[in-house]
C-alpha cells in the first residue's frame, strides 16, 4: 500500500512534517514496513484543508490531530 503525503508549502505550514514523522512512528511500531510505502510529494492542489494525504487514488486532509485517527485506516487496509 501506498501512502502520499504532501510537503509542499502550504501543507508543510499545515503540519505535514509532524504528520509524516508520526506516520513513520507508527509504521514502525506495527510493523508494517513491508506492506506500507510512505512518500511525499509537491502540491496535490487542495490546499483549502488540513495536510494532503492518499493511500491510493483516495483523498484525506490529515492534520497533526488526527494521524492517529488517519492510521486507523490505514490499519483496516492492510490487515
Amino acid at each position: 500500500m501506498k501512502i502520499t503525503v504532501c510537503i509542499g508549502s502550504s501543507c508543510h505550514i499545515k503540519g505535514s512534517r509532524v504528520v509524516v514523522e508520526e506516520l513513520q512512528k507508527l509504521i514502525a511500531e506495527h510493523n508494517l514496513g513491508d506492506k506500507v510505502e510512505l512518500e511525499g510529494t509537491f502540491c496535490m492542489n487542495n490546499c483549502q484543508q488540513g495536510v494532503c494525504v492518499t493511500i491510493g487514488e483516495e483523498f484525506f486532509s490529515v492534520t497533526p490531530d488526527s494521524v492517529g485517527e488517519f492510521f486507523q485506516e490505514v490499519l483496516k487496509r492492510v490487515n
